[in-house]
């Protein structure tokens, strides 16, 4: 069945096919010219029309056509690519839909026998009759060449066309993936830093207000710690915000990220807040990845942020211990006090943690401590003193 809208195609191949059979029998074995004979317009109209089945039948359409041409030689015609045109274009149509294997079971037996039957009915068989025969058995060999050509090409076009779809439809999932990813990214960084700062400036006015009256030179350094506080948190925001606006690559700030140095200064507020916090150390320190050394430090920042908001006691305690091939980071309270709840929900400030830390291929541990209090430990991955030698010296 011809596709849908392609019948003015089929007429016209149709009528071409007719058109070329009744040329090529103008020629007749004796080297004349007549007119076309009543049974070669038989011939011609016969095989022409076979040629509407050759999209659904094409190898039932391809022997219908060659057993046409056959006939020419019987009617007394001489057998030449014209009057077989239309065995060529059904050759070409059960090359482009068939298989292989099909292909050459049709067309060479096919072939054999328009060459067989020619030979049968011609009397004086001459060396020019034979190269006549063999390009006529071979026309629609040719064709079916040319037809699986066609069809290879077909495919090949269909497979680059399912490959650029694929290739496509990977790169929008890859964009996806990595917007995804990058608003958590900014969903984490824009946590810690408001929950930090709005904590702190929480804690510092709550001094100031218990201490306004009886203490009024304590409640005037809370309010200016709480001024400073709100400032850092301004400056940090609007960083943030101007990165975000930025057209190039976000991932690297301008600005150098905090890491384990700046631990210090962050425990300094803390204590300016109210709390006591200490930092205890073990092991040899060494140089961290970025990624690492700011993972452990946001770590550090959120947990005691934690213990400010949720935690009934104003002390905590940070532990750095550097083993081989990692370094622990433990921040642990004593819950000290009515208000202190075993089991904590967990909130954004926990699952930012443990995000970050499995981004730099750690792991994080959190919950409730027997004796009471709450812990949150930390091993992140650190570079050992091997590979940190053996990177130096690729430097030098």
């Amino acid at each position: 069945m011809p596709p849908a809208g392609s019948w003015w195609r089929e007429g016209a191949i149709v009528a071409t096919a007719f058109v070329l059979c009744l040329l090529g029998g103008v020629l007749h074995v004796d080297d004349t010219l007549a007119p076309p004979s009543a049974p070669l317009y038989a011939i011609a109209a016969v095989s022409s029309a076979t040629l509407l089945a050759r999209h659904r039948a094409p190898a039932v359409t391809t022997v219908a056509t060659g057993v046409c041409g056959m006939l020419a030689a019987p009617l007394g015609l001489l057998p030449t690519p014209l009057i077989v045109a239309p065995a060529i274009i059904s050759a070409y149509s059960l090359a482009r839909r068939s298989e292989q294997r099909v292909t050459i079971a049709v067309l060479l037996p096919t072939a054999a026998l328009l060459v067989a039957f020619t030979a049968f009915f011609e009397t004086d068989f001459s060396w020019e009759d034979t190269s006549r025969l063999v390009t006529v058995a071979a026309s629609p060999l040719v064709a079916a060449v040319s037809g699986r050509s066609a069809q290879h090409r077909r495919a090949f076009l269909a497979v680059m066309d399912e490959r650029a779809r694929r290739a496509e439809e990977q790169r929008d999932s890859e964009a996806r993936r990595k917007a995804t990813e990058e608003r958590v990214r900014i969903a984490r960084e824009l946590h810690d830093l408001v929950a930090h700062q709005i904590t702190l400036a929480n804690a510092q006015a709550t001094v100031a207000a218990h201490v306004v009256d009886t203490q009024p030179e304590q409640a005037r350094t809370s309010l200016a710690e709480l001024v400073q506080t709100t400032r850092e948190a301004l400056d940090e925001l609007r960083a943030t915000v101007g990165l975000l606006r930025q057209n190039g690559d976000t991932s690297t700030p301008s600005d150098p990220a905090p890491g384990l140095s700046r631990v210090p200064t962050l425990l300094s507020t803390f204590r300016r807040a109210g709390m006591e916090v200490s930092l205890h150390e073990d092991g040899t320190a060494r140089p961290l990845p970025p990624a690492v050394d700011l993972t452990a430090y946001r770590i550090i920042q959120e947990a005691l942020t934690n213990v400010t908001k949720h935690a009934a006691t104003r002390s905590a305690e940070v532990r750095l211990a550097w083993e081989r091939d990692n370094v622990a980071v433990t921040v642990t309270d004593d819950g000290g006090g009515s208000g202190t709840s075993p089991q904590r929900p967990p909130g954004y400030g926990l699952i930012g943690m443990r995000e970050r830390a499995t981004a730099v291929g750690g792991t994080l541990t959190s919950g409730a401590r027997p004796q009471g209090g709450f812990v949150v430990s930390a091993h992140l991955p650190v570079p050992g003193v091997e590979t940190t030698a053996r990177g130096r010296q690729r430097d030098r």
